[in-house]
This record gives structure tokens, C-alpha cells and sequence, in this order.
């Protein structure tokens, strides 16, 4: 029988073994709950940028019990910088959920899996799959790409044909045998040598029966999404002044509601512009003065848009005591454990000599 006629699980599992990916904090111990941070910080994260936060997190949250009992400020703070902070939203709500519904113990049922917010299918699949080797298939934006290739699947990967397609087809793949060394496999595979630009089809254990390949229509599958294209067609621009209150080294936050962009974390008071941040400094702040110079333009790409940040610096006279609710006088010198925007962090850390009364 040829390799191909006997489907790519096994030679995706031989492969593995001498080409995959071995050594990841995440493998280490592989629990569910362990498995399920892990899997989180990788949607639309790299491997590189998660392992330091995936670490860090871990050794202060070591289980679902912790993680459920932690102040919300403090998994803000350790996923600072990590991006898409619903996903440490929606961790923290499972863990309670975990908690409170499941006495702690992480479920292990998909159905279970797939009832904790922000997890879906493919996400719960990995889970049990890696943890316990339960046969469940996935499908990722790497094995997505594998799959489309391997088969020649021609339609946008996020349209509900195409994706059923994939679906039957990440079901037949998936083994009875070592699954959790094939679901890494599969995800490896897609990773480091089923790239989206310039694969390595010299160096993939499937090429042999891989369509895409045979056709010479690697670069052009998976075709591109639907929702991706429309965002380029429609995308846009928007532009803030968050205004600098400085007082005794401290600068002024407020906590932005917790849904919608950046909610839950900490960030400079936001207006549309100059004259209604210089309007709020009058009213609210203590001998506040506007800054003449200016600080340069920041700019942050979010998903749908790209948001154009212009910093107004206003030092204030008297000292940096209590704040009014939902808002707090952070010290530069020694921070508090909130969660901060990327671009709020870096700002701060911009920030030149400060001018006190």
C-alpha cells in the first residue's frame, strides 16, 4: 500500500518525531488547564510572543482555582502588551465558571469544553486532544491551510461551504492512534513548513499526494478570506487626543468599561481633541499647564481599523493622592499591577522629564 493511500496521519506523526516541535513550556505538562492557556494566547499570536507571557502567567496562575480567585487588574496586567484582551476577559470568566460549575476540575466533554466563553470548537478539540489524547479533530488557521492545500480546496477558508469542507475533512484525518502527536503534528506542520508564503514543500512528509503542490497552486491556496477582503476594501482610520496628567510622578488613568476596545484595562483619559482634553484639564485638575510642544503621533492597527493616538501633556501642581473612582494616579516609579494598552505602556515609557509646581 502507498503512503498516500494510507492518509497523512502516519506519516505526520514520523515526521513529528524528528521535526517537530518538542519543546514548548505548554508541552511540558500537558493538563487541560495548562493546554487551554496555551491555546488561548495562540489565537492570532505567534509562538515566539506568547511563550515569555505564557510562562509568566502560569507561575502566577498555576491552576484553574487561582486563576478564578486572581483581582481582574492582576490578569490584565500580566497579559499587557499580548493583545485582543477578551481572550483574558473570557479566560478569567471560565475559570470561574470551571470553578464554581465543575468544583475546579477542568470538563472533558467537547460539549463541556465548548460551553467556557471564548472557546469554540477547534479550540476545545485541541484541548482534549493534546491533554488527554481524545479523539477529537481541529481546525486552526495552520491546519486550515494544510488541509486546503493538501486537497486543493478552492473556496475562502471562512465561508460556511468551504469550512464544512475542511471540517469533514480534519474529521477523517484525525487517527484513533496518537492523536495528540498528530493534532501537534498537523499544527507544527502548518507552522514551520506549510507556510503561508513560500512553503517548504521539499520538506513536507505529505507533498507527495499534496494537490496544491502537484497543481502548482501553493500560492493561491487557501484562497483568501471573505471578511479579510472587505476589510481592506472598507478600512479606516481614527484619530484621539489622550491627554498626559502628570502630578508628583504619577500619571492620571481612568478604567475603560470592560466591553468594547481595550476593555477593563487602564488608559490615558481619551477626547476627540485639543480644546476638550485642555477644557477637562481646567475643570478637573489642579493647576494644570498644557504643554506648548508636542509629543509625536502614536498609531495602533486594530483588527477592523487603525487609531491614530496624539499625546497632550498638562503637569499639575499638588500632590498625586487619591482619584476620583475608576480612576488612579499610576506611578511611574512603581507601577501598579493593571492591565495597560500596549501603546498606553509604551507612551508612559516615552514620557520626558516632568515640570511640577
Amino acid at each position: 500500500m502507498s503512503t498516500h493511500q494510507r492518509g497523512i496521519a502516519p506519516r505526520l506523526v514520523a515526521w513529528h518525531a524528528q521535526r517537530g516541535r518538542h519543546d514548548l513550556p505548554w508541552q511540558k505538562d500537558r493538563s487541560a488547564y495548562r493546554v487551554w492557556i496555551s491555546e488561548i494566547m495562540l489565537q492570532q499570536t505567534q509562538v515566539s510572543t506568547v511563550i515569555p507571557y505564557f510562562e509568566r502567567f502560569v507561575q502566577r496562575f498555576p491552576d484553574v482555582r487561582s486563576l478564578a480567585d486572581a483581582p481582574d487588574d492582576e490578569v490584565l496586567h500580566l497579559w499587557t502588551g499580548l493583545g485582543y484582551y477578551a481572550r483574558a476577559r473570557n479566560l478569567q470568566r471560565a475559570a470561574r465558571r470551571i470553578r464554581d460549575e465543575h468544583d475546579g476540575a477542568f470538563p472533558v466533554t467537547l460539549a463541556a469544553v465548548m460551553e467556557l466563553p471564548g472557546v469554540g470548537r477547534s479550540t476545545a478539540g485541541a484541548i482534549l486532544a493534546l491533554s488527554g489524547g481524545a479523539r477529537h479533530a481541529i481546525l486552526d488557521g495552520n491546519v486550515k491551510r494544510v488541509l486546503a492545500r493538501h486537497a486543493a480546496i478552492d473556496g475562502a477558508p471562512d465561508a460556511a461551504a468551504t469550512l464544512a469542507q475542511l471540517w469533514e475533512l480534519a474529521e477523517r484525518h484525525t487517527p484513533h492512534e496518537h492523536v495528540a502527536t498528530y493534532t501537534q503534528a498537523i499544527m507544527d506542520l502548518g507552522a514551520t513548513v506549510c507556510t503561508r508564503a513560500n512553503p517548504d514543500c521539499a520538506d513536507c512528509p505529505i507533498a507527495a499526494d499534496c494537490r496544491a503542490r502537484i497543481e502548482g497552486r501553493t500560492a493561491q491556496l487557501p484562497a483568501g478570506k471573505r471578511a479579510a477582503q472587505r476589510l481592506r476594501a472598507t478600512r479606516r482610520s481614527r484619530r484621539a487626543v489622550m491627554l498626559i496628567a502628570r502630578r508628583a510622578g504619577a500619571v492620571l488613568l481612568v478604567q475603560r468599561p470592560p466591553n468594547g476596545i481595550w476593555g477593563g484595562l487602564w488608559c490615558l483619559p481619551e477626547f476627540d481633541d485639543r480644546d476638550d482634553a485642555a477644557s477637562y484639564a481646567k475643570r478637573a485638575l489642579t493647576r494644570a499647564r498644557l504643554a506648548t510642544a508636542t509629543l509625536p503621533d502614536i498609531e495602533h492597527r486594530f483588527t477592523h481599523f487603525d487609531l491614530v493616538i496624539t499625546p497632550l501633556l498638562a503637569d499639575c501642581g499638588g500632590a498625586a493622592g487619591a482619584a476620583e473612582p475608576g480612576a488612579l494616579w499610576y506611578d511611574l516609579d512603581k507601577p501598579a499591577r493593571v492591565g495597560l494598552p500596549a501603546p498606553i505602556k509604551t507612551l508612559l515609557g516615552r514620557l520626558p522629564a516632568s515640570k511640577e509646581s
